[in-house]
């Protein structure tokens, strides 16, 4: 063939081969760089030998440390001495490939653990998969970690019900309290709207009654995250039916189960009830949270029983609690509709001397509600403060 028609089929060939992007080259583990080293090492003479890195050497300082015929336990010991998650994955890889060897549930416990805590979450995700293929026997500790690192990702949430699922069918490897505990808190923290709310309602309810025909018995924690999400969607009957069952169980109410209730049931509508479980918790001493405060405070007010709404307020004062600017002109606004503008007055400026976290602008701000002509409140004031009265949603 002439050299000029060689050169054109050879242009011509090259064309129409795709080039090699950086997506087509596959860097081989460190094991495999050290297994082809040590093949090139037979041909090649001792003056050519590649320099070797310090993570290589490690690597093979801590192959040479297992002895022949090692099992899992020595595996994971020489896993957790690795300060490197890389390093630690290499050594796994390595051993799962000798034979007559196989990674037990405690070793790939012990590198999941590693990997997350070196934030190597794709390599955790594979392990994860290889382990729900049944690369090792199921074990509750290793099950319950993988549920842990699926909750905490926002992709993989699906995949903690599979898991859960496995365990549940399982006859070995049952899921537990801390499996319950890590599945309805995951579900309570997507409670973001009323609608979102019914839609995972539904999954408490199946996690509730799955784990009652279990057998296994709820702590106060689970509990009070089950009556929260019956409080958040104002299913608050099933939420007391829960509260009076914690009695069966060993349970003692705290301030957050009493917080959950009283909320839910003033925003649904049964205030006085909601006041009710708000006074029994205060009668046992345990001090709501702000937002159970204000709560209770803002549904007092719309529903025009402002001495109540002040005693809480003023209850809420003497725990070093301030509540929020919304609250305060619930409140205040309220007297002033209903024509108790000097009281109002009268409460702002007793407000203002027990809470210390009421800034000048709140104050002013607050202080603009009685600027309207006729109300006696205004009267009481030397002088109007400096602040717009179109800063103020009144």
């Amino acid at each position: 063939m002439p050299a000029m028609s060689f050169r054109r089929l050879l242009t011509f060939t090259l064309r129409q081969c795709p080039p090699l992007s950086s997506r087509h080259v596959i860097l081989p583990s460190l094991y495999h760089r050290l297994l082809s080293s040590s093949s090139a090492a037979a041909r090649n003479p001792p003056d050519s030998f590649r320099t070797r890195t310090p993570l290589e050497k490690q690597f093979e300082t801590w192959i040479h440390k297992l002895k022949p015929g090692f099992g899992p336990p020595d595996v994971d010991e020489a896993l957790k001495a690795q300060s490197d998650p890389d390093l630690a994955l290499d050594i796994f890889r390595w051993t799962a490939q000798q034979r007559n060897y196989k990674h037990s549930h405690s070793t790939y416990l012990t590198m999941i653990k590693i990997l997350i805590d070196g934030r190597r979450y794709r390599h955790a995700e594979t392990l994860l998969e290889e382990v729900v293929a049944g690369a090792c026997e199921i074990s509750v500790p290793l099950y319950d970690s993988i549920i842990r690192f699926c909750c905490g990702r926002k992709m993989l949430f699906n995949r903690a019900f599979d898991v859960y699922k496995k365990m549940l069918n399982s006859e070995s490897c049952k899921p537990t309290l801390e499996t319950y505990a890590l599945l309805l808190n995951s579900l309570l923290r997507r409670f973001n709207n009323k609608t979102v709310c019914y839609v995972y309602l539904r999954s408490v309810r199946s996690l509730s009654k799955q784990m009652n025909a279990s057998g296994v018995i709820p702590d106060t924690f689970v509990l009070n995250m089950i009556i929260k999400a019956y409080s958040k969607c104002l299913e608050v009957d099933e939420a007391l039916q829960v509260f009076r069952e914690m009695g069966l169980y060993g349970c003692e109410p705290n301030a957050y189960t009493y917080g959950y209730i009283a909320k839910g049931l003033c925003e649904k509508g049964s205030v006085g009830q909601g006041l009710g479980f708000y006074k029994e918790m205060r009668g046992k001493g345990l001090v709501p949270s702000s937002s159970t405060f204000m709560v209770v405070i803002c549904s007092l007010a719309l529903e025009r029983r402002y001495e109540d709404a002040s005693d809480v307020v003023f209850d809420m004062l003497s725990n070093s609690i301030s509540p929020d600017l919304l609250t305060y002109k619930t409140l205040l606004e309220g007297l002033c509709r209903d024509g108790k503008g000097e009281e109002a007055f009268d409460l702002l400026e007793n407000f203002r001397s027990r809470d210390r976290a009421m800034n000048e602008r709140t104050y002013k701000t607050l202080l603009f509600m009685f600027w309207v002509p006729g109300i006696v409140a205004v009267q009481k004031y030397d002088h109007v403060p400096e602040v717009p009265p179109t800063s103020v949603g009144v």
